[in-house]
């Protein structure tokens, strides 16, 4: 999708206003961005969003942190310690923003008189998305949090890792990531009702309270049985074969979901003898001795590598892929096919875009993450406004 087809997306005209920092909240802003809207990030005048000091200023003289997550947004400053910036800010939201997505420390928006209760009183066709760390109640409410912190309090870390070894954190920020998306769906869902009845409301996420929803089905199995989740590596819950098992040039993942896609998978790689053992004649069984089973399974496996027993499984349809590096992931014919995996605008680096395409597109990486205050000139109005009222 070209510059010119931008307007086409479905939030065009949408105006949003990000109070936040790191990851959660931005990257639910730019979600809203990525469908169209225009999204102005608050920053603080000194030094902006923390993640412009994570790393090396290396993308378009930004860390890759920022540029990933503030990629087409609109830079404001404002002294949040300054009464007469926080009035300004807050006759901005009232006059001319659809949306505010905040995840600043729990209460500071109220102190800075930004919260969702003042704005959405003089404004109640606006839509406040309050995105918190430990949940809106309860003991922990106020307290600061982040990813890892979510990952161990909510049984993830303790789920994950090897067999035998210790409690184990997932590698990519799915704590912050999932709440950004769920702040999103919110959001969302709340645009639609204003546009049925033209009232806004207050949208509630948490970090937590993602990662409690991450262990849905663990805490189903757990109601069912009785039983802990185990560190298992690869390996996955109830059936078998699903998970990781060795070829010549490393690990293949392999999921059969149902008897038949067992039943073709010994033929392909002509194993009747997995076939025809009572230990595996269900999946139950084979779950239940899986040691032995992914060690007779691998036995099969390991003479070729991956790319051979890949062709075979693929044309029998029986769900199967290597375990990948992230650089072999990026130069992946498949990455490349999708176009997530989208340039810059010139050309000197790309950045995934948003896992979704509407009407065929996805929004391309059009602008770069802005500088610092580069958009401070939309307050101007209002700070005068602001002073005005103040002598």
């Amino acid at each position: 999708m070209g510059k010119e087809h931008a307007g086409d997306m479905p939030l065009t005209g949408v105006t949003v206003l990000e109070m936040g920092s790191s990851v959660a909240g931005p990257y639910g802003a730019r979600i809203l961005r990525d469908m169209g809207a225009r999204v102005f990030k608050v920053e603080y005048p000194e030094g902006g969003d923390a993640s412009r000091a994570w790393g090396p200023e290396a993308l378009h003289g930004t860390t890759a942190a920022y540029q990933c997550m503030n990629r087409g947004k609109d830079s404001i400053t404002v002294d949040m310690k300054d009464p007469a910036d926080c009035e300004a800010l807050r006759r901005f939201i009232l006059e001319a923003v659809d949306v505010v997505i905040q995840n600043l420390r729990p209460g500071t928006a109220d102190a800075f008189g930004l919260g969702a209760d003042l704005l959405l009183e003089h404004k109640p066709s606006l839509v406040y998305c309050d995105s918190g760390s430990y949940g809106a109640r309860g003991p922990m409410a106020r307290l600061p949090g982040y990813d890892p912190l979510m990952q161990g309090l909510s049984g993830i870390a303790d789920a994950t890792g090897e067999a035998g070894g210790g409690p184990c954190r997932v590698g990519p920020p799915v704590i912050d990531l999932g709440t950004g998306m769920w702040s999103a769906m919110g959001i969302l869902a709340a645009l639609y009702r204003r546009a049925l009845t033209g009232r806004g409301g207050k949208v509630q996420t948490s970090l937590y309270e993602t990662a409690v929803g991450f262990m849905t089905l663990q805490s189903a199995l757990y109601h069912a049985t009785g039983e802990l989740p185990k560190r298992e590596g690869l390996r996955g819950p109830m059936i078998a074969p699903n998970g990781g098992y060795v070829c010549a040039d490393g690990t293949l993942v392999i999921v059969c979901a149902t008897e038949s896609q067992f039943t073709r998978l010994c033929e392909v790689i002509d194993a009747p003898e997995l076939l025809g053992d009572p230990r595996f004649a269900s999946a139950g069984s084979r779950n239940r001795h899986h040691d032995v089973f992914s060690k007779a399974l691998s036995a099969v496996l390991q003479p070729h590598p991956r790319a051979h027993w890949a062709r075979l499984l693929d044309a029998a349809n029986i769900p199967n892929s290597p375990v990948l590096s992230l650089s072999e992931m990026l130069a992946h014919e498949q990455t490349a096919a999708t176009g997530i995996l989208q340039e810059a605008p010139d050309g000197d680096f790309p950045v995934v875009g948003l896992p979704v395409e509407i009407d065929g597109r996805r929004r391309p990486f059009d602008r770069y993450a802005p500088e610092l205050g580069e958009a401070d000139a939309v307050l101007a109005p209002y700070r005068g406004d602001a002073a005005r009222e103040g002598s």
